[in-house]
């Protein structure tokens, strides 16, 4: 019941295809448990067999087909109500449920609150469990990263990365995609000098090797290290010939470099 839930949700990363991540959040009070995102069928199924976990929602951040072509497979072993964008509608699976930012649902008596991050696509959007300190934001704000804009503005994802470190430094950030090395030889670039970035470069390196995943980090550990997130930071304006310059407009300028890397 709403008010009576005794603990956070528990969270589990699923790795799919070659490098996405879909989540399952789940109750152990009610039972129910979501799952984030849609990849591929069969690692889900897996998951939650293993745990012995019913599906009860699956929450989809937007239309890209590596977040949502293994839903029918799942929904056709364990059937569930599907949440989605109503701006992204037209594009998704057939949707139970049509979303909008400023609405929220609930998974297991823990209130799940929509947010509007568009800019990897119009109508992205991302699914935050304050109970749990948890954000599943795929591929707007990444590990270390975010995601590149094929259809939206540089602005509008701008709006949409300050919206998400507004939330609290504790927040679990769970994205879309094992990028996060990747990401980390582009960002060591536009900020050379930050030493919180060289330790987390090599905290990725280890993790990689050993073959553990990078993905969830912390916000904190985003703001502190993440060049999408800094786009203010006197020295990364400094090394971009920018000082002084609008934080848009550098975060602009930090993606196009980013995409011509």
């Amino acid at each position: 019941m709403k008010g009576q839930k005794a603990m956070p949700l528990e969270i589990v990363t699923i790795p799919c295809l070659s490098d996405n991540y879909a989540f399952l959040a789940h109750d152990a009070v009610t039972g129910q448990t979501g799952l984030i995102d849609a990849p591929e069928a069969a690692p889900v199924l897996k998951a939650l067999d293993d745990r012995g976990w019913t599906l009860s929602h699956v929450l989809l951040t937007h239309h890209h087909w590596d977040h949502v072509d293994g839903l029918a497979g799942i929904l056709a072993k364990q059937p569930a109500k599907v949440i989605g964008a109503a701006a992204d509608a037209n594009r998704l699976p057939p949707l139970d449920q049509q979303v909008t930012e400023g609405d929220s649902f609930e998974i297991g008596g823990e209130p799940v609150q929509v947010l509007d991050v568009s800019g990897h696509t119009d109508g992205h959007i991302a699914f935050y469990m304050p109970e749990s300190f948890a954000v599943f934001t795929a591929d707007s704000l990444m590990a270390l990263g975010c995601g590149r804009l094929f259809e939206g503005t540089p602005a509008q994802m701008w709006v949409s990365l300050n919206k998400l470190a507004a939330l609290p430094d504790d927040t679990l950030v769970c994205s879309g995609h094992e990028y996060t090395q990747s990401n980390a030889k582009f960002a060591i670039t536009v900020d050379p000098e930050n030493q919180a970035l060289k330790d987390r470069i090599a905290d990725i390196d280890r993790a990689r090797a050993a073959g553990k995943a990078t993905v969830p980090s912390t916000l904190a550990l985003e703001k502190a290290t993440n060049p999408f997130l800094r786009a203010a930071d006197p020295a990364i304006q400094a090394k971009l010939g920018m000082v002084g310059a609008d934080p848009e407009a550098v975060f602009a300028e930090i993606r196009a470099r980013k995409d011509r890397f």
